[in-house]
């Protein structure tokens, strides 16, 4: 463990694997053989389907849906069997372990195994039997879990959907037995959505984006990431795993790897508080869940509130790894672990030996595991971060080689002494218009009120005020992107009549 210690945040990621992992991955073939299965519950005649995105290569999970008796629904969410394979102290092991997870990347994935397994063996491809661990769940039709059963089982997927496909269904009136099936699922998910944010879940609306990439790996084409049911209905299910995992384990005072998020962060909150009383936006006691909840609920009423709800994100902390249940404030869970990603996740192949394995892990080895895996998170998420923007910036490189002076819509999230801050919404990521593009005759910033004033119209910028923008400058080395101001969506102020 003293070499787990020692990764640290920046650490460089692991694109090639030893010659003797991928050796020991080589060793299990491309199909499951018949003593895999002793002991496992035979589920290749239900209908179990997938869903992804198109590209997905490594699927992790896939679901059936069942009517029983009694109005009831019987719910089977699988989850690749990853540790049938990497057993523990292994090479495969060992090199899952100091990666940490996948990283993906804007032109590739850099998997947590070798692609023989992360690819093939264990994903859950359609028409392939493959091994898994699944949770059983009966479920009202409100959604609400009358009983939960774990047990090792082997599939064979009937179809994998791709969420634009799913959602097609879900919309549409197709035939079929699948479809059908899809269309209840998607109706239980939604059930036990509503449930879910009545306890207290936050709902954070992303604006993620997805750069397209022609033959030569450059920027195509940029689309805006829409979670819709689909996407949810997928998100509900495995949500409703990895609690249910996570409070057995905890019944059973097993000790694993828990997911964590601790509650906002007090200095942070009093200083966001400015920000609200300075847009006369009344908040209670945001240490409170429900508070938090309503609070993000409303800034989607206000003009500020795309900008503050950035800033109220802002004092939430990560989420990390933690061998103590310390509960998950963002999705109102007192118990929860991560289950159901173990082909690119190594905390989720350790939460299945803890179920499924008697065997426990010494807590001391455990918690040096659970902070290398944070950081290993956050490593790889750096790097995604990076990735994308480093494509982008070319992408904007060139357009201004070609003279392009395309409209940008954004929003101001903060006025500071170097310029306007923004967001781009259909580039996806933040800006500045630096204070020296605003012409000093024309623009007043001030401050202190948080406004810059356009004195040829009367116009004021503030917090959340639209604007329409142009890149102006990008530096790739420093992945920085200038924007210059075309005109602010506000309206000068008309001047009142006056009566003759």
């Amino acid at each position: 463990m003293k070499s787990q210690s020692r990764y640290k945040a920046g650490s460089p990621l692991r694109e090639s694997f030893p010659t003797k992992v991928l050796r020991e991955a080589d060793k299990f073939g491309s199909h499951i053989k018949q003593q895999d299965t002793a002991g496992r519950k035979d589920c290749r005649h239900d209908s179990v389907v997938s869903i992804d995105p198109s590209s997905a290569l490594d699927l992790d999970d896939a679901f059936s849906l069942q009517r029983i008796r009694g109005k009831r629904w019987k719910l089977r969410v699988h989850v690749a069997d990853v540790s049938h394979y990497v057993r523990p102290n292994s090479q495969l092991d060992r090199e899952a372990r100091l990666r940490g997870n996948s990283t993906y990347l804007v032109e590739r994935v850099i998997p947590m195994l070798p692609s023989s397994l992360s690819n093939g063996l264990c994903s859950l491809h359609p028409d392939s039997d493959r091994l898994t661990k699944c949770v059983e769940f009966t479920l009202t039709d409100d959604g609400k879990v009358l009983e939960t059963r774990f047990f090792s089982a082997f599939i064979r997927s009937k179809r994998r959907f791709t969420y634009h496909e799913a959602m097609d269904i879900i919309r549409g009136t197709q035939r079929g037995h699948l479809e059908t099936m899809l269309r209840y699922s998607d109706r239980l998910a939604q059930k036990i959505r509503a449930q879910r944010i009545r306890s207290g879940s936050l709902e954070f609306h992303s604006r993620e984006i997805r750069l397209i990439l022609n033959r030569k790996g450059r920027v195509e084409a940029i689309e805006p990431v829409i979670h819709d049911r689909a996407h949810q209905l997928i998100e509900e299910f495995m949500l409703l795993a990895n609690e249910a995992v996570a409070t057995h384990l905890s019944k059973l005072q097993r000790v694993t790897i828990h997911r964590s998020h601790d509650k906002p962060d007090l200095a942070r909150l009093r200083k966001f508080r400015g920000s609200l009383h300075r847009h006369q936006i009344p908040c209670g006691k945001l240490k409170s869940r429900q508070e938090f909840q309503r609070l993000m609920t409303s800034l989607g009423r206000t003009p500020a509130g795309p900008a503050l709800q950035i800033g109220l994100l802002r004092t939430l902390p990560r989420a990390r790894y933690t061998t103590r249940p310390k509960g998950h404030f963002g999705l109102a869970k007192d118990h929860y672990v991560h289950f159901t990603s173990p082909i690119r996740r190594y905390a989720d192949l350790l939460v299945h030996r803890s179920l499924f394995e008697r065997k426990a892990t010494n807590p001391r080895e455990l918690y040096c595991i659970a902070e290398h895996l944070s950081t290993a998170e956050k490593n790889s998420s750096d790097a995604e971060r990076v990735s994308k923007r480093s494509k982008l910036c070319d992408y904007l490189i060139h357009k201004l080689r070609h003279g392009d002076t395309t409209l940008h819509n954004a929003f101001v999230t903060q006025i500071c002494t170097f310029g306007i801050l923004i967001e781009v919404s259909e580039l996806g990521v933040p800006g500045l218009i630096p204070r020296r593009l605003l012409k000093r005759n024309q623009y007043h910033l001030n401050l202190r009120q948080q406004q810059v004033e356009d004195r040829s119209s009367g116009r004021l910028i503030t917090l959340g005020s639209s604007l329409r923008v142009i890149v102006s400058d990008v530096d790739k080395e420093k992945r920085y992107i200038e924007f210059t101001l075309s005109s602010p969506s506000r309206k000068p102020r008309k001047k009142s009549k006056q009566r003759p």
